[in-house]
């Protein structure tokens, strides 16, 4: 369940390449890590950023720090279930992608079987807790996200086309979804434009990693949009969703104040901006930073999600339109 590759890439020491034990037994802080690598928790991170703030903007005021705590548990639990699932599925891909060559299966630190069962506990326990200590509706919702993520994403749609990212990332929206029925009981408007801001922001956030990682996917056989169109092509399609992703924004505003949407829309103005000249760039036939605009979609997304929580902490008024 992934708010699609935030950590990839970094070559960073873990826990995983500690040294082995005299005699070749590998020590607890080694398994532990390997198995905490196979739910790719810098991914998570980024998946409770959105949920935090979705949980405020429900209530419209600081939720319970209990129900927070074990809807981000809970949250966890099925994010780290379908992101070790994934990574037993895509194992040959893995093992041909420079970006991906350290993870816990292709450096056979955790049996394959494991990882399965790791997996699918991790999911089964992700609905147990939600189940007992928020909601029915937020535990259906996060097993739901767990099965289309790996039947739809992993399964159907990766290996088969460019758009897997585009809806195969519906996947990475679901955590806002849950964090409001977390705290509602139930799912409304504003719940599915936050789905819809994340749903936009998916492609242009994933492209721009793809773009530099071009040949490792080509490599692997994954059809993503920088392998099988010009870099032409995916800077024009990066634009297009940027500025839908920043428009679909503004729609939150009649749950909101003024305070959401000028934040909302500066950031907004900053991301176009440099969108639009990774574009130019392209266009132009001269060298591109596509991680630029990789790490900025994460500040991006950061800074409109909290932007959300401050306004609803503080508690201003809503701007509202006359028919909601």
């Amino acid at each position: 369940m992934s708010l699609v590759h935030a950590a990839h890439g970094r070559g960073e020491t873990s826990a995983v390449d500690a040294p082995e034990e005299p005699g070749g037994r590998r020590s607890p802080r080694r398994v532990i890590g390997a198995y905490a690598a196979l739910a790719k928790p810098r991914v998570i991170e980024l998946l409770l950023v959105t949920t935090i703030p979705a949980m405020f903007l429900a209530g419209r005021e600081i939720p319970n720090p209990w129900l927070v705590l074990a809807t981000l548990v809970g949250g966890t639990m099925a994010a780290g279930s379908a992101n070790a699932l994934n990574c037993v599925i895509d194992a040959d891909i893995d093992k041909v992608m420079n970006r991906t060559k350290r993870r816990p299966l292709v450096k056979a630190s955790v049996p394959r079987r494991n990882a399965l069962i790791f997996g699918l506990v991790l999911g089964v326990a992700s609905f147990a807790v939600l189940f007992f200590t928020v909601n029915l509706l937020a535990a259906i919702l996060a097993i739901a996200t767990i099965l289309f993520y790996i039947f739809v994403y992993t399964l159907g749609l990766k290996r088969r086309t460019p758009q897997n990212v585009v809806w195969g990332g519906a996947a990475g929206c679901m955590p806002v979804v849950i964090g409001w029925a977390a705290v509602s009981g139930s799912v409304q408007w504003p719940a599915f434009v936050m789905f819809g801001v994340i749903f936009f922001w998916t492609p242009p956030h994933t492209w721009a990693l793809a773009m530099k990682y071009r040949d490792d996917y080509e490599r692997a056989g994954v059809p993503m949009l920088p392998v099988v169109a010009t870099p032409q092509h995916v800077a024009k399609q990066i634009v297009i969703y940027s500025w839908v992703m920043v428009g679909w924004t503004l729609l939150l505003a009649p749950a909101t104040s003024w305070l959401y949407a000028c934040f909302a829309a500066l950031a907004g103005a900053w991301f176009l901006f440099y969108a639009h000249r990774l574009r130019a760039a392209v266009n132009r036939g001269v060298e591109t930073k596509p991680m630029a605009l990789f790490h900025r979609s994460n500040t991006y997304l950061m800074i409109v999600f909290c932007a959300l929580a401050v306004d609803s902490a503080i508690g201003l008024p809503v701007i509202g339109l006359p028919f909601l």
